[in-house]
């Protein structure tokens, strides 16, 4: 008897950069695939127990975090990141085949992609009307199959290839080394350390007052723990001004130091959620974070020792 395969839901259409980044994982890739409309869906479906895993954008390193998947994690679901992964992002610019660049009078792509390539698609089809799609290959779909002559898509180059679209103008994205982040995330389950973890924490104030701030990343610097990103974002139900923190910290909760951290920030701080402890991509300095555990392991056995001559 052989055991269901793992579901794995991710933003659809096929062609998406979410299809390529999750192909690079030899587990998910072999897994069975459910394609969603937006990212909400996919969330939404991991949370009702429709998919097993969901994998969604959630950094990119032009526009920064894709707020509509930073916010669903913080405030709409409970669900816990496993792993992360990177691709590198090259947007092109295509449409059907015969069309020029000066026959474009409309971009149809999601708005973070086109946002990307900002000053490219402002200098090359200024005068095009910049239109909204769920996702890139969604666009690409849309304007191979509904649209007509005119319309041009930013997108995946497989999106092209996919679709029966010609490329019009490849990497147009204004800036060098673009590329995406993306999660994957579970009901439940934490992955064992690894040596080369993130943490993820959304943090509320106990109070909106001076110093605030600081006093949560005093909690960070004080144990030698690095942030590899910090933000701010409103609560949804304070009005203006009534803002929590969300925190990447390199290491693990099962670190002493990142455990004693959280353990700190829950009890001095409003209220603290996990969003979870996984493997990181790419390669970090870890050894200063090693030789502070090292350090506060032999700090710890001083007190001990101190405490064990009272009486």
């Amino acid at each position: 008897m052989t055991s269901a395969r793992i579901r794995v839901g991710f933003l659809g259409p096929l062609g998406t950069f979410t299809e390529q980044a999750l192909k690079t994982q030899p587990d998910l890739a072999a897994a069975e695939h459910v394609l969603y409309r937006t990212m909400p869906d996919v969330l939404d479906a991991v949370e009702s127990g429709e998919v097993d895993l969901g994998f969604v954008a959630i950094e990119n390193s032009i526009e920064g975090m894709v707020n509509l998947t930073q916010d669903e994690l913080a405030f709409a679901h409970d669900l816990l990141i496993q792993r992360e992964v990177v691709l590198d992002i090259e947007h092109c610019l295509m449409a059907k085949p015969g069309t020029t660049l000066a026959d474009v009078k409309a971009v149809l792509s999601i708005p973070v992609a086109s946002a990307q390539c900002h000053t490219y698609l402002r200098t090359h089809v200024g005068q095009a009307e910049l239109r909204a799609a769920n996702s890139t290959a969604e666009a690409a779909r849309i304007v191979a199959d509904d649209l007509g002559p005119g319309t041009a898509a930013v997108a995946p180059h497989t999106s092209a290839e996919l679709y029966g679209l010609e490329i019009l103008a490849a990497d147009i994205a204004d800036h060098p080394g673009n590329q995406t982040r993306f999660v994957v995330v579970a009901k439940e389950g934490i992955p064992a350390p690894t040596g080369h973890d993130c943490t993820a924490l959304v943090i509320y104030q106990r109070a909106d007052e001076p110093g605030s701030l600081i006093s949560i990343l005093q909690e960070f610097a004080a144990r030698r723990i690095n942030l590899s990103n910090l933000l701010s974002r409103p609560t949804k139900d304070g009005g203006l001004g009534d803002y929590c923190f969300v925190v990447y910290a390199h290491g693990h909760v099962a670190d002493e130091l990142m455990a004693d951290a959280m353990r700190a920030l829950h009890a001095k701080q409003g209220k603290v959620k996990f969003l979870g402890s996984y493997p990181a991509a790419g390669e970090h300095a870890t050894s200063a974070r090693q030789h502070a555990d090292a350090r506060w392991r032999d700090a710890d056995d001083w007190v001990q020792r101190l405490r064990g001559t009272v009486g």
